[in-house]
């Protein structure tokens, strides 16, 4: 298959299981896709925590509940809304796994200090990098067969993640990337802007 024809074919699954013939494999996907993406400077700042099993289940069926329902009591939510989150959440936990993005910030600030010129940049390039890595992954991913979907709870489990799984400090939480085996078909169809309001091309 080419990468332009894998790179449609990706698409966000949220019917997502846990049975994957080759867990070893999907794991080793995700790395070689992180190893393998281009980087400012060639930085390699994504640092990458997988879970699976128990430790896939506790992110979602205990970690990130405890701290959105916490976050939507505080606001005000009425019970009713907390029902239909807890269901989303039970699905990302019935996945095979999750692939938590980070970047290392301390190498964002000796790069920031080894070139100053460029300082600014770092930080966004930085966040470019951390897409390239995710989007890379689950392409990866989508290559075997399997299915993913991306969430951002981050900075709201941050803390409660680090102390979990001894996170160094200076990772900064980017991206959740929840991958399984496709349980059900994905009917929706993509939609695109018309090529006149996205492309210039210049001769």
């Amino acid at each position: 298959m080419s990468f332009l024809k894998t790179l449609e074919n990706r698409r966000s699954v949220y019917a997502l299981g846990k049975n994957i013939a080759d867990a070893n494999k999907a794991i080793e996907t995700i790395k070689d896709a992180v190893r393998f993406s281009p980087t400012a400077f060639n930085s390699q700042t994504a640092r990458v925590l997988i879970l699976t099993g128990a430790a896939q289940e506790k992110l979602w069926g205990e970690i990130v509940a405890s701290e959105l329902k916490a976050a939507m009591e505080a606001q005000g939510a009425p019970e009713s809304a907390w029902d239909g989150t807890k269901a989303k959440l039970e699905g990302f936990k019935g996945a095979f796994g999750t692939a938590l993005f980070f970047e290392d910030q301390d190498v964002v600030k000796g790069l920031q200090e080894q070139f100053a010129l460029y300082a600014d940049n770092f930080p966004v390039w930085s966040e470019q990098g951390s897409g390239i890595v995710t989007v890379n992954a689950w392409t990866a991913l989508s290559e075997l067969g399997l299915g993913a979907n991306l969430q951002h709870y981050n900075p709201l489990i941050d803390e409660a993640v680090a102390k979990e799984w001894n996170i160094p400090a200076n990772w900064k939480l980017r991206g959740q990337l929840v991958f399984g085996s496709i349980e059900a078909p994905v009917t929706n169809e993509k939609s695109f802007l018309d090529d006149a309001d996205r492309f210039v091309i210049v001769d």
